[in-house]
């Protein structure tokens, strides 16, 4: 645990950009390059992922025969898409004392962004994981979950059931049982919460990201195809009052997701997390935006949502300015 305290610390460099900027965001995305498009901003959820930038690098072409001048190739500048989310977070108002952090990843390309590297309260969206631990641990039985078993996961994902989440926190060995299952899924930054507090697990916007592609992604993962599809097919089927977050992002065609909400005792102030993948324009992101210092679910909710779309915006051409509608 920390670890994690000690990153809390760094989020306070988190920026707290309360100016709706969208006239300089939507210059810093043009000038990014027809990759990062103009930005795009439906508004209502985004979640950790990679940049990934890449520079063509100069070279020169002589000839074999004869003594030439080397003919220098001009570099082309790569697009920086941890900047763009930069820069389109500023538009958002987060205010004083909130903490946020939200990734994206474009599945088809690879490509990913994040902004902020602070710890986080998972509230509910830790469920996707204990899901995900328990599928492993019957893959390595050679077995399907039992009855009772799914019918706990279906309570657990869809309607956020706290109960049944209990009872599969201890099925899987609690904490210790999370963070062996975390260490083969690839997540170094979560680490479960104590005793029966599985709510306070605490975790990075990047490490839901890696979650997320285990889930969703088709390469490498340590989930089977048919855990995948029963993992995913139940975030598709979210109860109806819990359908916000990331899906803001979404074109409305799909979504899947899990959010979480959670309300601290000692200050008042309110978790807000959504994790998922929404289609937009065609293409496939996985998104995780993380919160917390609310002062209301609501404002939280609209939060996570603002940044759920300005991180989609990253990668879609559209106009990032219905963002701050969302709030």
């Amino acid at each position: 645990m920390e670890s994690f305290r000690a990153r809390r610390g760094r989020r306070a460099r988190l920026s707290r950009h309360r100016s709706l900027l969208y006239g300089a965001l939507a210059t810093v995305v043009v000038l990014g390059g027809t990759a990062a498009g103009t930005a795009y901003v439906k508004a209502r959820a985004y979640s950790g992922g990679r940049a990934v930038s890449s520079a063509a690098s100069s070279s020169a072409v002589a000839s074999e025969e004869a003594s030439v001048e080397p003919v220098v190739r001009p570099t082309v500048d790569a697009v920086d898409h941890d900047e763009l989310l930069a820069s389109a977070v500023k538009a958002i108002d987060v205010p004083d004392g909130v903490e946020l952090s939200v990734a994206v990843l474009d599945l088809e390309s690879g490509e990913g962004a994040s902004y902020g590297d602070g710890a986080f309260d998972t509230a509910s969206i830790v469920k996707v994981d204990i899901l995900a631990a328990l599928l492993l641990r019957a893959q390595d039985e050679g077995r399907e979950l039992t009855a009772a078993e799914k019918s706990q996961a279906t309570a657990m994902i869809e309607s956020s059931d706290n109960a049944s989440a209990s009872q599969l926190w201890r099925t899987i060995g609690q904490a210790a049982g999370l963070d062996a299952a975390n260490e083969r899924l690839g997540l170094a930054e979560t680490e479960g919460g104590e005793g029966m507090l599985w709510g306070l697990t605490q975790t990075t916007a990047a490490d839901q990201l890696r979650l997320l592609r285990q889930v969703f992604g088709e390469e490498a993962s340590e989930l089977s195809g048919a855990s995948r599809t029963y993992l995913s097919g139940l975030m598709e089927r979210i109860a109806v009052g819990q359908q916000w977050g990331v899906s803001a992002a979404a074109d409305g065609s799909a979504w899947a997701l899990k959010n979480g909400w959670l309300p601290r005792t000692a200050t008042g102030l309110w978790d807000i997390n959504s994790i998922g993948r929404v289609t937009a324009d065609g293409r496939d992101y996985l998104v995780a935006a993380l919160s917390d210092g609310n002062a209301t679910q609501a404002r939280g909710v609209s939060l996570v949502e603002a940044a759920s779309v300005a991180a989609v915006s990253v990668f879609v051409g559209q106009d990032a300015s219905a963002a701050a509608a969302y709030q």
